[in-house]
Parts: C-alpha cells; structure tokens; sequence
C-alpha cells in the first residue's frame, strides 16, 4: 500500500492533464527532471525544448503532446517504484541472512555449553537436527558428538559402528565446506582412525598416512591447539610400539609403511603441554608411559603421579587415573 500511494503521487487525477498541475516534488526520472513549482506548461517546455512553440498563445496548456507527457511521468514514477521494491527486497535478504547467522552462533554456544558440561546425548540430539547444515563448524561438532555417542557405554556394538561412519561423513562435509578449518581437519583424522578399526590391518596401516596429514594440517593451521599436537603425538607412539607382526605385515603391504620414535612422540606429549598445562589427563599418562619406554622411571613416576591425581570429570578420567596407579606400583620412583 505505500509504495501504492507513492505512485499515485506522480500521475494527474483524471484521463488529461489539469491545467496549472504542479508535481509535488523534485524527482529525476528517467527523461528528465520535475521540479517543484512550475506549472504543467513550463515542465513541458522543460521536457521538450525543442518542441513546437505556438507564439502568441495564451493559458495553462501543456505544450507538446499531452500523452507522450502523461507516458514520461508513469515511466518515471514506475522507475522509481521499482527501485523501491528492490531496496526492501535487498534490506530483507540482509536481515534473512543476519539472522541465519545469528541462528547459527546460538547454536554453536548451546553446543559448547552442552560439551563442557558432559551432556553428551542432549549435544547430539541439538545437532543432529543440522545434519543437512553447510556450516562446517556445526558439521564437525556434530561428528565429535556422533563419536562420544558411539563411545557410550549404553551403545550397543551396532549402534556404535553407524555413528563411527556418520561421524566421519560429517567430518568430511565439515572439511569441504572449510578446508581452513583447523578443527575440521582434526576431527575428520580421529574419525578415519576409528573407521579403521572396521576395515582391517591393511586398510587401518594405509590411512595412517591421511591421519598424519591431516594432523600436521590441523597443527599447521592452529599451533596453539594443544589436543592436536597431543593426537600426533598418539600416532608417533602407536607406530613406535608396533608389534613385530604388525610391522611385518606392513613391511609386505607397503614400500615405505608408516613409522616413528619414542623420542618422536615425546617431543609433541612435551608441547602439547607447553602450550596448555594439564588440559588432558590422557597426555600426562602418555608422558609417564612415554619415558617408561625411554628407562627414565624419575620421569615417568613424576608424569604417572600427575595423572593419578589428575581430577576425574569423565570415565575416561576414571579410567586413566586407575591405570597411572597400576603403573606406578610396578616400578620404584628412583631412576
């Protein structure tokens, strides 16, 4: 309606223009100029000043052709209507995409919150609602929630392998839809490391290359995270205790398998602390265990103990505490 009633304010009222019409206003239209104040005659001298001029002719009269005048004006008035139209077109685009983002940032705080706060299901089921999402910062947190949901102990062996799959399809989309995404590349290499637990020895071996890329890439891209360079460093520790079989059947399968070094994963266990202090109990049972196998049982007690003592928030701080008490009375503390 109002964007109605600005048109009206452009076209004479009647069939013919009303002799001494003044147009309300000063509009640029698209064949000339109206100003304010002039009678209808002397906006058609405006609009055709090379017209025919009837010398000696008297009164209010629209010089020119009268319908030609009348035509001008609606096409100046609609040029302006739709140039309305299109800026509340535009403004309400913006305001749809503000509040999707707006949207989008809620959900990515009720997601953090329910994380810290050990609600594992209830993150979930808030996420799986966005599974269609092209956001890669909820696709990945939803592939971290698939994956403690698998990790559940309530979870059946069924269960748990379909959301180890979906976890790592969300992790996937998340790193399509944002390869700069740090986040996208850690969890997408936890997810492949899980997939292989399914998919056989040779297969677990060959996506140990894809794992460390995208572990380097996820360093790379953030080096203050410490939960990915403590994750490589897992990796350096896993191929360095490789049982003989294992690396044998690497030996067979690959050119050049995967390996690594004690003193290798030490070096990340080491960092990944530096750079936050006691942010996992799992890296300090990793640095006991870690100088376990390089004969430094000073170091490894020091590192055990801190992981005993380490405050139990999860199971699997339940977990590790009970298995750096274990470690610790098997050995004296002195090196």
């Amino acid at each position: 309606m109002a964007l109605a009633s600005r048109l009206w304010r452009f076209l004479p009222s009647g069939q013919n223009a009303v002799p001494g019409f003044r147009l309300p206003m000063r509009v640029t239209g698209g064949r000339g100029t109206c100003v304010q104040g002039l009678s209808g005659s002397k906006v058609a001298a405006e609009f055709w000043p090379q017209g025919r001029a009837h010398a000696g002719h008297r009164g209010p009269q629209v010089i020119g052709n009268p319908q030609a005048f009348k035509r001008s004006l609606i096409f100046s008035a609609l040029s302006y209507l739709g140039f309305e139209t299109y800026q509340l077109l535009s403004s309400s685009a913006v305001v749809h995409a503000t509040a999707k983002v707006f949207r989008v940032e809620e959900v990515l705080q009720q997601a953090d919150y329910l994380y810290e706060s050990g609600e594992t299901e209830k993150l979930y089921q808030l996420l799986i609602q966005y599974k269609e999402s092209e956001d890669a910062e909820l696709l990945w947190r939803l592939a971290r929630a698939s994956r403690d949901v698998a990790q559940l102990s309530g979870t059946s062996e069924e269960e748990k392998k379909v959301l180890v799959y979906e976890a790592l399809k969300y992790a996937k989309r998340a790193l399509e839809k944002n390869e700069a995404s740090f986040a996208a590349h850690k969890w997408y290499a936890i997810c492949i490391s899980d997939v292989g637990d399914y998919e056989g020895i040779k297969a677990k071996i060959a996506n140990a290359y894809v794992i460390k890329e995208h572990f380097e890439k996820a360093i790379e891209l953030n080096p203050k995270d410490a939960t990915s360079i403590h994750l490589m460093g897992v990796w350096c520790y896993t191929f360095a205790e490789m049982p003989w079989y294992q690396r044998r059947i690497a030996n067979i399968l690959f050119a050049a398998p995967p390996s690594s070094t004690y003193e290798e994963a030490l070096g990340y266990f080491q960092r990944a602390e530096q750079v936050d202090p006691n942010f996992y109990s799992k890296n300090l049972l990793l640095l006991g265990k870690t100088y376990l196998k390089l004969q430094n049982k000073k170091l490894a007690a020091f590192w055990l103990l801190k992981a005993k003592d380490y405050p139990a928030h999860t199971q699997e701080d339940k977990q590790i505490q009970a298995e750096a008490a274990q470690l610790l009375t098997g050995f004296s503390g002195k090196n």
